[in-house]
Formats: structure tokens, C-alpha cells, sequence
């Protein structure tokens, strides 16, 4: 009976939550639809098993066996919960102990404790098979002290002393020389690299690893050539150690996308605890053209978004969507770190760089990835609309994508109680759908909207016309409800009088 009654009330919620898709003319999927997965090779998943004197699962200052083979055995799983880009952490050959990528000592090569080249070239075509996107972080600026160039007699003008003051996650800087970028032969060299692994490996993409470090006229110059190979190819671009100045790196047009670090500051700020305004999210206008920016809450260099929160009693699936909404939902480049969806802790490194523990996966918290992901790739205003904060209460911020005279309304309530706002200037005749909680809001004879969001939840509505209640499709329901349970009673009487 149950299970009856469940799947009568379902039926209700599968004809209102109709809403046409919109599709990419062309259907090509470009930067601005991707959904990026960040990955730590090393710490991700252990696909080959191989011995190695290198791997010691208990030191997280070595190898923890985590290789390209077990990133092509999760690609099934990651595409479940939306994500169609895969972005690798260095993968040329390294210095002893360096599974971080950054100790590079030939970059023409692959690292073995991550696989061979043959294993790259198969985790790509994988990838494309499933329509997912792989890109590599390349790393422009260090080299290792123990590489063969910093002995050759030849290259003695290509290196400069590091004079940066690393921080915990960045103490392998203590371990490298700094390629010094004004010198041509040097950017000639990069490039050189850049335009191998292009040709070698199909991949899609670079991110350009510590971008606010590099020389800005290298940077033109690199990106130019690789879009000059492939006008499509992603160029993206992060900071060093949190670094929140990157106007210089905005100034290259052949970056298609740089790392918020401010945002990402004010997101867990936001999000962290509850009570604070979603608006203060918005209160910077760049936030009316981020297309460029990616978006994260957490990546290897920083305390994990679900330990920040988790410390102070937020539940993580409550969280996460919160979080989730804004990223996936406003302009940018949502970039999620491994692990997330399981979810994963750690106050600091070494212990955001554990390997992932996906026998402790939350399904939950997977359906709120995938949910909210699929709702991006179906409606296109909610990557390329523009946006538009129309309300707030409190903690409660109601924000409006519009597309070609299409607009959807997303709602976000970091509140610790119930917020009520109102906003107006939609036709009697239509109404708001919810797509996340099947919520119905119509307007009063004031031609009012009142959208009530209870604490600590978001919302998403689409615009449709207001068909009222379907008093015939109810009375159909209520009727086969009516003689389900007079059936229920009428056995019932029948087994007793056979008792």
C-alpha cells in the first residue's frame, strides 16, 4: 500500500515539473557548460596495482599509488553525477617523492608511478567516448633542482632562485629552480612542450599552473600559439598559493578562464555557517560578467569546504547544495576537488590530500551533484543568461537569469530560519514552478509573487502558465485512492468472517 500511495503522489509532480529543454544550437559543448573535476593523480584511485619502492600508502609526503588507469575506471561514475571535464595534476616525470607533479625533471615524459603514455592516451579516448573533456595542468615556471637541464651547460641562463616563502601544501618550492621566462630560449622551450603534448596526446586543455607567477608577455605569447593550433583548445589559469591579484592574467584574452580566489574566499565565508547573507555574494559587480572566472570552494592548497563547514554543525548535504546553487547556477566555471561528493575532510594539508575513500560515498550527496548539474545542462539561461539580484530577506537571496527573453529564478536561503520575499512584473497568467521541491508559487490579486523558502534551502523556478489545480486529474487520484483502501477494508471484513 505504501508503495501505492507513493507513486500516486509522484505522478503529479512528473506532468507539473515539465518544462521544454534548451539545447546548444550547434550542440557543442564549450567552456562556459563544463563542469571540471579536479584531480590529484596521485591520491585519486589506484587503477593498475603495480609495486613500486616509491608508494607507501602511510607517508603522505610520497606516492600513495593513485594512477591514470584508475582515473579512466572512474569515468563512468564521475559522468553520473555531471562532471564532463577531468582536469590531471602534473603528470611528467618527476623527482623521487614528487606526486604532487611539481618536481618535473623531463617534460616530454610521463611519470611512471602514474602510468605510460599509452595509458594517457587511452584515459583521453575514453573520455571523448563518453563526450568528456580532459585537460592537463602544466606546470611553466619550475623545473626540479635534480632535472638533467639544470646541469647542462648550456641552459646556465635559464634559472632563477626561488624567492618565494611557501606555506605547508607549497614546501616543494624549497626543491625548485624558477625558469626565468624573459629568457627566449626558455619560452621558446615551454612552448615546445606545450605544442608536444598537444600533438602527442588528444587532449583538450591546459591549466596553467601558478599563472600569477609567470611573465605576463610569456603568457600571451604561449597562449597565442596554442590557439593558434586550436582555437578551441581550453587555456585556464590559477594562482600560486591563493593568490587574490590576477588582473595581469585577466589581461590575456587567450585565457579563457582564471581562478576566483577572492570568490572562493567569500563562498566559504558565506556558506560555512548560516546566517550569513547569500547578497554579499553579489555585491561585487564583476559577479554581472564572471564567465571567465572558475569557480571553486576548495582545491589542494586549502582546508576542505566539508571541514569548514563540519566544524561548525552544518549538515553536508544541506551545505553542499547551498554551495552548489551559486556555483552551478551563476556565471563561471564550476571546478569541483576530488572527493567532494563523497565528501572528504581535512582541516589543512597533508590531510586534504588524503587518497579518496570512496567506500564511504554519500548517495545523497552524489543525487544533489547530479541534480544540480542536470539542471544546468538542461536550461542554457543558467549558463549564458545574464544575472540579476531582484530580492532579499536575510539570509535569503532570490537572483533571476535571463536568456532571449527566457528567465529563470533561483533561490538560495543560508538563513537559519524561514524567509519570505516578494517580487513582481510577472503576468497573472503564469505562475512559478519549482524543480528541486515541486514548490508552486502564484500570484495574489496584487499581482504579487510571495516566494517562501524554509531555512537552509534552494529552489529553482521556471516560468509557465498558470494552469490552477487540474480538479479532474485530483478527483481521478482521490478516486483510485478511495477504492484502493474501500478494497483494503472490504478484504479485511472478508478475512475476519472467514476467521
Amino acid at each position: 500500500m505504501k508503495k501505492i500511495f507513493i507513486s500516486l503522489f509522484a505522478i503529479p509532480f512528473l506532468l507539473f515539473a515539465t518544462f521544454p529543454a534548451q539545447v546548444n544550437a550547434e550542440n557543442e559543448s564549450t567552456l562556459p557548460e563544463e563542469i571540471i573535476y579536479d584531480i590529484l593523480v596521485d591520491r585519486f584511485n589506484n587503477g593498475s596495482q603495480a609495486p613500486s619502492d616509491q608508494v607507501d600508502i602511510h607517508d603522505p609526503f610520497t606516492y600513495n599509488g593513485g594512477d591514470i588507469q584508475g582515473v579512466t575506471m572512474k569515468l563512468d561514475s564521475l559522468q553520473e553525477f555531471g562532471i564532463t571535464v577531468v582536469s590531471l595534476s602534473p603528470i611528467m616525470e618527476n623527482a623521487k617523492k614528487g606526486y604532487h607533479g611539481y618536481w618535473i625533471e623531463d617534460f616530454y615524459s610521463v611519470e611512471e608511478e602514474f602510468g605510460t603514455m599509452d595509458d594517457l592516451k587511452e584515459l583521453v579516448e575514453e573520455a571523448h567516448k563518453k563526450d568528456m573533456k580532459v585537460i592537463l595542468e602544466f606546470v611553466t615556471n619550475y623545473v626540479a633542482k635534480t632535472s638533467p637541464i639544470v646541469d647542462d651547460a648550456d641552459k646556465q641562463d635559464w634559472f632563477l632562485e626561488n624567492e618565494i616563502e611557501p606555506i605547508d601544501s607549497t614546501q616543494w618550492l624549497n626543491d625548485v629552480y624558477v625558469l626565468d621566462q624573459h629568457n627566449q630560449n626558455v619560452e621558446d622551450y615551454l612552448i615546445d612542450v606545450a605544442l608536444y603534448w598537444m600533438d602527442e596526446v588528444d587532449i583538450d586543455g591546459f591549466k596553467l599552473h601558478a599563472a600569477d607567477q609567470s611573465s605576463p608577455t610569456f603568457l600571451k605569447n604561449l597562449t597565442q600559439e596554442i590557439k593558434e593550433k586550436d582555437p578551441n583548445f581550453y587555456v585556464l589559469a590559477t594562482t600560486l598559493q591563493g593568490n587574490e591579484d590576477v588582473a595581469d592574467v585577466l589581461q590575456i584574452d587567450t585565457i579563457d578562464a582564471v581562478a576566483n580566489e577572492k570568490l572562493s574566499t567569500e563562498m566559504n565565508h558565506v556558506f560555512t555557517k548560516a546566517d550569513e547573507p547569500v547578497s554579499k555574494l553579489f555585491d561585487h559587480k564583476e559577479r554581472e560578467k564572471g564567465y571567465r572566472d572558475l569557480l571553486f570552494v576548495d582545491n589542494i592548497n586549502t582546508a576542505r569546504f566539508s571541514n569548514n563547514f563540519a566544524d561548525n554543525g552544518r549538515n553536508a548535504v544541506t551545505t553542499w547544495t547551498l554551495a552548489l546553487a551559486y556555483m552551478y547556477l551563476t556565471p563561471g566555471v564550476p571546478i569541483i576537488y576530488q572527493g567532494s561528493e563523497v565528501p572528504m575532510y581535512g582541516p589543512g594539508y597533508p590531510e586534504n590530500q588524503y587518497i579518496v575513500d570512496f567506500t564511504s560515498a554519500d548517495p545523497d550527496l552524489e543525487k544533489v551533484f547530479d541534480r544540480l548539474a542536470s539542471l544546468r545542462d538542461q536550461f542554457p539561461v543558467l549558463v549564458y543568461g545574464d544575472i540579476e539580484q531582484v530580492a532579499v530577506d536575510g539570509g535569503l537571496s532570490l537572483f533571476k537569469r535571463t536568456l532571449d527573453d527566457k528567465s529563470i529564478y533561483v533561490a538560495i536561503n543560508n538563513d537559519s530560519e524561514s524567509r519570505v520575499v516578494t517580487i513582481s512584473g510577472i503576468d497573472s497568467d503564469l505562475q512559478l514552478k519549482g524543480l528541486l521541491h515541486d514548490d508552486t508559487v502564484r500570484g495574489n490579486e496584487n499581482g504579487e509573487f510571495l516566494i517562501g523558502m524554509e531555512r537552509e534551502s534552494a529552489e529553482v523556478f521556471i516560468i509557465q502558465p498558470n494552469v490552477g489545480f487540474n480538479w479532474g486529474f485530483i478527483g481521478f487520484v482521490a478516486g483510485v485512492f478511495i477504492v484502493f483502501v474501500g478494497a483494503i477494508v472490504l478484504l479485511s471484513r472478508k478475512q475476519k468472517k472467514r476467521q
